[in-house]
């Protein structure tokens, strides 16, 4: 299978190197794998796990979210029955990501549920989009603690599993590295969240890619019609693309042969691109509103 490498710009930055040409995968579907997917009471998240689960797989949906909140619909509950209508299994799971004893229970309940892990899908994400002196504390730490540092964790915890796994995946869903300044300078608190989530990532692929577990990220093109989205002042969920797009885009990363697949930063676009679907409009919230792009792309 031939792939292109990340290319690094001249500003510091990667792009994405799935090669367009590349073979098919070694696998179609996803049924009897088991995913561990944080954060996914709702938004990208569920809609991985619901995309899955139409293979028959095993989703353990590990949030927060217990209980219902009017703000932002969807808890680990309601996902998990969603998990089950869409022909999955799923499983849920309270985790604080943050706290190491909650996702090594997880971890277990899952391993114990379903036998093992095969694929862990790094979602869970906090963002605030402020300057420096409008970022408190409370929140950049925050921010540091679930993006970076609970993508780690997860992995950490998850890997022993994945190791021996027949066809192991981690998948992240972060940027393209950037140094580029513009980046940097309108939310320093966020973007260095949001970048060490794409460190990890350049981190546990250079270790455990040599391994055969393929570690990569995926991020969109354009914003995401979410629920979280829709929370944030200023941004029209009609602007962006049904979470469906990123769903799509990791079922195609996800039954790829994970050998020698390790290190990339995909784009939703080009990944359904790679697989055939040059069509989006599907995915259009409202075709009538211009499609913004999503942070960290040029």
């Amino acid at each position: 299978m031939s792939r292109a490498p990340p290319r690094r710009t001249r500003n510091g930055s990667y792009n994405g190197g799935l090669d367009p040409t590349a073979g098919l995968p070694t696998m179609t579907t996803l049924a009897g794998k088991t995913l561990f997917i944080t954060g996914a009471s709702r938004g990208i998240g569920l809609a991985i796990a619901q995309r899955a689960a139409r293979d028959g797989a095993n989703v353990a949906i590990a949030a927060k979210s217990s209980v219902a909140n009017p703000r932002l619909p969807g808890t680990i509950h309601t996902a998990a029955a969603a998990v089950d209508a869409a022909g999955g299994r799923g499983l849920a799971l309270r985790c604080d990501i943050r706290d190491e004893e909650q996702v090594l229970a997880a971890v277990a309940a899952t391993v114990e549920a379903f036998g093992g892990i095969d694929i862990l899908v790094n979602n869970a994400s906090a963002i605030w989009l402020r300057g420096t002196l409008d970022t408190p504390m409370k929140r950049f730490d925050l921010m540091q603690q679930v993006n970076a540092r609970g993508s780690f964790l997860c992995a950490q915890a998850c890997l022993p599993h994945l190791l021996r796994a027949p066809n192991p995946h981690v998948l992240t869903l972060a940027p393209p590295p950037s140094l580029d300044p513009k980046w940097w300078l309108p939310h320093t608190g966020y973007t260095l969240a949001k970048m060490g989530m794409s460190f990890v990532t350049l981190g546990l692929a250079a270790e455990f890619g040599p391994q055969g577990v393929a570690v990569n990220a995926l991020w969109p093109r354009t914003l995401i019609s979410t629920d979280a989205l829709n929370m944030i002042p200023g941004v029209s969920g009609g602007n962006g693309r049904s979470p469906t797009i990123m769903a799509d885009a990791a079922h195609a990363v996800l039954v790829r042969d994970a050998r020698g697949f390790s290190g990339e930063f995909l784009i939703d676009d080009e990944v359904l691109a790679a697989a055939g679907v040059d069509d989006l409009s599907g995915y259009r919230i409202d075709p009538a509103q211009p499609l913004l792009p999503d942070l960290f792309l040029d």
